[in-house]
């Protein structure tokens, strides 16, 4: 078959495609011929390095796709060839098959085309997981989700409005912000001409919001906290402003606020230097939690959690058409490289897909 290969860390040009061996099933495992998959800022991290696949996954970058089942495992008992799925992955998408454990394939959503179902399992079960398995986010409660108009933001948009949640999207151009207030946001911020912290406060009568989407890291830290209600929760889920940010505890601690990250973030308090600093931490975990949650690690049953909940809760508001595929601009494989550029522009609104 032919897939995406990462030929050394790099820019986009690194990436070809070549032929390479079919991958093997597992006894519950099932193989997808690829209709399309998706593109995820973790592929363009992987392909510069950063982000290694776990181990016995596959070596290829994309980490959702759509497509047929062309094979299954002895043990599977949900699945037969020909059902048109999609699925979550731990890499392998960018190819023309991929092998997949049972659990982690999604029916394809009624309404939604195979090519355009290829959108949804990561973006969903990364919101779903975090935003309300994580942060139970509740109707009623105000939600800020930063990088209003990428793949994550679209999605968490459209979903958080369906639960009955208030949104705040900051983007940067009043473009991408139509296109999010389109998408049902209530409150649009544009982070290039707007402080969002004095936005929130304004549009929340001085409280803050509930519950932080944020992709952004050490650069927001601070002023997302000081965004934040009372028992409220901020969720770090990408690291585009940096990885090393300074916070004022006495806010966190006063308000009960709960910090969760997909990865691992260091932190310096004041005068505290980073042992003393990571012990009183420590003490004070019942108060604000540090809770690495990447999908991509985690276990096959983890995995196989999250999806069943995703298929149950976020399946039938796509169904119902509030929550539709937002997808951009499709390539073909052979222009992965172009598809790369296009991500790291952050000129596109949306989802990125790759057609085999």
């Amino acid at each position: 078959m032919k897939a995406v290969v990462i030929t050394t860390p790099g820019d986009p040009q690194v990436l070809q495609v070549q032929e390479v061996e079919n991958p093997e099933i597992g006894d519950n495992e099932v193989l997808i011929r690829v209709e399309a998959a998706a593109l995820n800022q973790s592929d363009t991290l992987q392909r510069k390095g950063f982000y290694t696949p776990p181990k016995g996954s596959s070596p290829y970058p994309g980490l959702e796709c759509s497509g047929i089942i062309e094979a299954v495992g002895k043990d599977v008992l949900r699945w037969k060839v020909g059902d048109q799925v999609c699925a979550l992955l731990s890499g392998g998408g960018s190819a023309e098959k991929v092998a997949v454990p049972a659990g982690q394939v999604l029916p394809i959503p009624s309404g939604v085309s195979l090519k355009d179902a290829a959108s949804f399992p990561e973006v969903a079960c990364t919101v779903w997981s975090t935003v309300f398995m994580m942060s139970r986010l509740s109707s009623g409660e105000t939600f800020l989700v930063h990088g209003g108009s990428s793949g994550i933001g679209t999605f968490a948009i459209q979903i958080a409005k369906y639960q009955g949640a208030r949104v705040f999207v900051t983007a940067g151009s009043e473009e991408k912000l139509a296109v999010c207030k389109d998408l049902g946001a209530d409150v649009c911020i544009n982070y290039k001409t707007e402080d969002f912290v004095a936005r929130v406060k304004e549009e929340t009568g001085g409280k803050g919001v509930d519950v932080i989407l944020d992709n952004i890291g050490a650069a927001y830290f601070q002023r997302n906290i000081d965004s934040l209600n009372v028992d409220g929760r901020l969720f770090i889920i990408g690291f585009q402003g940096g990885n090393v940010a300074e916070v004022n505890l006495t806010g966190l601690l006063a308000r009960r606020l709960t910090v969760q990250l997909f990865g691992s973030i260091l932190l310096f308090v004041g005068s505290l230097d980073k042992v003393a600093f990571v012990s009183y931490f420590l003490d004070c975990f019942q108060i604000m939690h540090f809770v690495p949650a990447g999908l991509r690690n985690r276990s096959v049953e983890n995995k196989a959690v999250i999806v069943s909940e995703v298929e149950k809760n976020v399946w039938p508001a796509i169904a119902d058409g509030k929550v539709k595929a937002v997808v951009y601009k499709c390539f073909p494989l052979s222009e992965a490289a172009e598809a790369h550029q296009l991500m790291e522009s952050s000129k596109h609104v949306g989802k990125i897909l790759l057609i085999p």
